[in-house]
């Protein structure tokens, strides 16, 4: 390899929501790109930590998207461990996806800061995309959302805008250092987003609160795995208590535009045809 091919970025969790989509703008810039997964080559694993060398050997920077989330217990350590290790191995452009008002996800951030990288992190709301590439996608098409969550404002965020906002910060200068917390333009209730998506798809889909026991025996029904389960619940208990219903300036920062808006999503989502029976 000669010195004018550039090196290429190592993006973790890349087969995931914001993963994906930022490996597509970075290869249709021409930009090289390595994914980080179980099912990569080289693998990664976050919980064989033999599979970090050489998963991050020969890299320019790495997207950090941690499995299942932030938010569980343990999750920081692990963070800081690959952190410092990247460090040591002379990669110090670090990018961080984490959680807005998750205790867990906010001392990740600490020990990536704290292992001497170059930093950048972007501290997302609800994704938008959760409720169509995700555990939401059959309650929808069954015409019925039930939650253990009140009326509480989510900004939800669109994987699109965190997409472009990884994009831009692995690529263009003045971003080490900076903290951007990315939002929507609006609050919306998980009442208020689940009435818009059966607007744009044409259809009556009810919202549902029920009580934490209820939806804890729910997904138990589902037979996910204990650490999904325990997140959801963790989320919809811990999280979702208002804590985070404000909206931010951070897409507006990085991107200098406007984040989009929950309906837009919601609209080009449905004429896709996934929430339609």
């Amino acid at each position: 390899m000669n010195d004018t091919t550039p090196k290429p970025i190592l993006i973790l969790g890349g087969t995931g929501k914001t993963g994906r989509r930022l490996a597509e703008r970075l290869t249709a810039q021409g930009l090289p790109v390595r994914i980080g997964s179980r099912s990569g080559t080289p693998r990664f694993d976050w919980e064989v930590r033999a599979t970090w060398g050489p998963a991050m050997h020969g890299v320019s920077a790495v997207y950090i998207s941690y499995y299942p989330d932030l938010a569980v217990p343990g999750a920081a350590e692990v963070i800081g461990a690959f952190a410092r290790l990247a460090v040591q191995n002379g990669i110090t452009r670090l990018v961080l996806l984490s959680g807005r008002g998750e205790a867990e996800a906010q001392r990740a951030e600490e020990m990536v800061k704290a292992s001497g990288a170059d930093w950048t992190i972007l501290r997302c709301a609800w994704f938008s995309q959760n409720f169509s590439e995700g555990f939401l996608v059959e309650p929808l098409l069954e015409g019925e959302v039930a939650l253990p969550v009140g009326n509480v404002g989510e900004p939800f965020v669109d994987a699109d805008d965190i997409a472009d906002a990884a994009f831009a910060v692995l690529t263009e200068p003045g971003h080490v250092g900076q903290l951007y917390a990315l939002t929507g333009p609006r609050l919306l209730s998980f009442a208020d987003a689940v009435a818009e998506i059966g607007k744009a798809a044409g259809r009556d889909i009810r919202f549902v609160r029920i009580s934490h026991e209820e939806f804890t025996a729910a997904v138990g029904a589902h037979e996910l795995p204990a650490e999904f389960a325990w997140l959801l619940n963790e989320l919809f208990t811990e999280v979702l208590d208002g804590r985070n219903e404000s909206l931010t300036d951070g897409v507006q920062r990085v991107l200098g535009r406007q984040p989009r808006d929950f309906f837009a999503y919601a609209t080009a989502t449905a004429a896709t045809g996934i929430w339609s029976n």
